[in-house]
């Protein structure tokens, strides 16, 4: 049996934090990881979601408040030299309603990054 695959429907940044993943992290450690550093374009203005992938599935969605250049928010779990890039980008925002995670956190996003994709960040409805 075949999986039908999972489409986002709100304007959402999908943002792989593969290198940065591990499931003993703390909520405040994977809202870090999530929000910052990016490299991403005027199209992050336009997101309401954004949903932390790693190993293709859904692990967190969150409500993008504003976007600010990166390493100019505090953080609580990393130094500021990992996150102060110049042209890079971070947001702030709060995690998602329950039933937009309900909708996404666990499901695959995987066919949004094509096989050998490098880039970490993909975007749905922008």
């Amino acid at each position: 049996m075949t999986v039908a695959e999972l489409h986002v429907n709100e304007p959402a940044v999908l943002i792989r934090i593969a290198k940065l993943y591990s499931p003993a992290l703390t909520p405040i450690e994977l809202y870090e990881a999530t929000r910052g550093v990016w490299r991403v374009g005027s199209r992050k203005d336009s997101v309401r979601l954004a949903l932390t992938i790693a190993r293709g599935t859904v692990v967190e969605v969150y409500e993008v408040g504003s976007w600010h250049a990166a390493g100019t928010t505090p953080y609580v779990t990393r130094p500021s030299a990992e996150v102060n890039w110049p042209g890079r980008w971070e947001f702030s925002g709060k995690v998602a309603s329950h039933s937009v995670r309900a909708k996404y956190v666990g499901r695959s996003l995987a066919h949004y990054f094509p096989r050998g994709a490098a880039n970490p960040i993909a975007y749905a409805n922008v």
